[in-house]
């Protein structure tokens, strides 16, 4: 059985997947706070990426107790995709639907990424944790959809 300091190679590699989603989720909210003009859109990424960056530091401390050390930067896709909102983002004249529909396909993305995990990482000591970061993931992307879907209605 794993134990929080003696975790499984596959175990390790699903956290780092999960550190580096998660630095993409928060630099990706964090720049798109920063460009939309709607102070409630903006107020939830700030909100939404205080979040993401608190997960990675939990996950990261489970990485350093193994000895190993935490990724401190996101993934290339993760900044092709923010560099992809800003760019609609431009195009679209700052559309705030346009912004949250690819603010909702980066939580595609996470999600994906936590469900991975989950079924990887069955029976470990970081589960719990992973299972709690998902629902409230999970709770972010509805939000994230169901704000999106307001402004497609207007």
């Amino acid at each position: 059985m794993e134990t929080k300091i003696e975790l499984k190679s596959l175990t390790i590699a699903k956290l780092h997947d999960l550190v580096r989603i998660n630095i993409d989720s928060d630099e990706g909210f964090t720049e798109a706070s920063k460009d939309i003009k709607d102070k409630s859109i903006a107020a939830l990424f700030i909100e939404l990426a205080r979040q993401r960056r608190n997960n990675a530091l939990e996950l990261r401390e489970f990485i350093s107790w193994s000895g190993e050390t935490a990724a401190v930067l996101g993934s290339y896709v993760g900044a092709l995709h923010r560099a992809w909102i800003n760019l609609r983002g431009m195009i679209s004249g700052g559309d705030p639907y346009a912004i949250l529909a690819e603010a909702e396909r980066g939580e595609d993305a996470i999600k994906s990424a936590y469900e991975d995990a989950m079924s990887a990482v069955s029976e470990t000591s970081i589960r719990d944790l992973i299972d709690k970061q998902y629902a409230s993931v999970r709770a972010d992307h509805d939000k994230v959809k169901s704000m999106r879907d307001r402004f497609a209605a207007k």
